[in-house]
């Protein structure tokens, strides 16, 4: 079977640390080329060290803060006059904080649509151009079962995710003669750092242990539909499973599934 990431290359958010850092590794394994952008460059250089000398394979970083809006356009600007074609986009930089509406702090609201959404939106409204200029494409958006299923003490953090989802079913419609393809990456709890900030006193963390998902094992999947015209990958499937009932009977789902959701 024909390797489709052979020689790609891809842009990878939040490439530092988590799903993000086994996304590059794997773009890597499969013959791509990472293109790693987060704020810390000392682990991205980490990073980009890692995959010379575990794989012997080139990849190249890029420092941003994605939550400064003005910085995203030079960034785009430079990646493109280095590299003259890119051929895919990982948006999977996020960031969540768990709390009541009552007790929600604005900042904390705003950081979490500056950088689940709005960056989301900019890179991807940067880039549909150039990919409908080389006649190829493929924006992968990792959002969050969150978007489907909303839960006490994730208002604002679930709002940002069905929004982000909102705004990715329309640009796969938008897109759909084009050969540029569009995919949603909805996941429950996943064993990264994700939690120092959500979950700070790790409460919620030791509820769901046992459901997270290994961040290797999402990374891997998320890596081999590449370049294929795949709606969303759901993971886990029986938590998908509980988002299409939601979806049907909501009022019936919360009350029987009323502990779980307060497991936060």
């Amino acid at each position: 079977m024909q390797n489709k990431i052979c020689n790609k290359k891809i842009i990878i958010t939040g490439a530092s640390s988590g799903i993000g850092e086994r996304i590059c590794w794997h773009v890597a394994k499969s013959g791509g080329i990472p293109i790693m952008l987060a704020r810390s460059e000392d682990k991205l250089v980490a990073i980009q060290k890692q995959l010379m000398s575990e794989l012997e394979a080139h990849s190249f970083i890029y420092r941003i803060d994605l939550q400064r809006e003005e910085a995203l356009d030079p960034i785009i600007d430079m990646i493109l006059a280095d590299h003259g074609q890119v051929h895919g986009l990982i948006n999977n930089a996020g960031i969540g904080v768990f709390d009541y509406v009552k007790d929600m702090k604005w900042d904390d609201i705003a950081q979490m649509f500056r950088l689940n959404v709005f960056a989301a939106m900019q890179l991807s409204q940067r880039f549909i151009p150039h990919f409908t200029e080389h006649g190829e494409g493929h924006i992968i958006n990792i959002i969050s079962q969150a978007a489907k299923i909303a839960t006490p003490k994730s208002a604002a953090y679930g709002a940002s995710k069905h929004a982000i989802l909102g705004f990715t079913n329309a640009m796969r419609q938008e897109l759909s003669k084009e050969n540029i393809f569009v995919t949603a990456v909805n996941l429950g709890p996943v064993r990264t750092n994700f939690f120092s900030v959500a979950d700070p006193n790790g409460a919620y963390q030791k509820n769901v242990e046992r459901y997270m998902l290994d961040p290797d094992k999402v990374a891997k999947v998320i890596v081999e539909s590449l370049f294929k015209n795949k709606r969303e990958i759901n993971m886990p499937f029986w938590m998908e499973i509980g988002s299409r009932f939601y979806s049907v009977l909501p009022g019936f789902m919360e009350k029987i599934l009323k502990g779980q959701f307060n497991k936060k």
